[in-house]
């Protein structure tokens, strides 16, 4: 039986060690409706969670981490959510190749949300739906930043939101 549709507000590689008035802006714009937030990690710092109020998060520790985050978010996590089985992971090394990696280290698996990339992904590979928000804050490796939406009801379905 499917529950009511889930909308859940997808970010990654913030890259910040304090307060950003400006990610907060981008969270109160994009994520006041969802029911969950997905941060696929490179926080930087443990304090990038509290932007997110009284939303339930579900985050994961990057590379670029320090070791607080490391030790207090897991590498990867494994969620049913509406029938789908959907992971949650950073990603490491090269970006080449990404989706091949992370497919072989999590298994059978409805979706993937990563992130380390930062270049936004939202396409189905070989019957697994790959998603990368981008990085909401660092456009270093991508031509704009971004955060994504993912929505899991009867289908899971995704789009990225370019931000200015």
């Amino acid at each position: 039986m499917i529950e009511s549709k889930v909308k859940i507000g997808v970010l990654s590689d913030t890259h910040i060690s304090g307060y950003n008035e400006k990610l907060k802006e981008i969270i109160n714009e994009h994520f006041s409706d969802v029911d969950l937030i997905f941060h696929a990690g490179d926080l930087v710092d443990l304090c990038v969670l509290d932007l997110f109020g009284d939303k339930e998060v579900r985050a994961v520790c990057g590379n670029m981490d320090n070791q607080r985050v490391k030790q207090e978010l897991p590498e990867q996590l494994l969620m049913n959510i509406n029938g789908f089985k959907i992971g949650l992971i950073h990603g490491w090394g090269s970006p080449e190749g990404m989706e091949r990696k992370l497919a072989d280290k999590l298994g059978k698996i409805d979706c993937i949300v990563f992130g380390h990339t930062h270049q936004p992904l939202n396409k189905r590979i070989n019957g697994v739906y790959f998603f990368n928000p981008g990085s909401a804050v660092d456009k270093r490796f991508a031509a704009s930043r971004s955060i994504g939406i993912l929505e899991v009801g009867k289908e899971l379905t995704g789009r990225i939101i370019p931000i200015k």
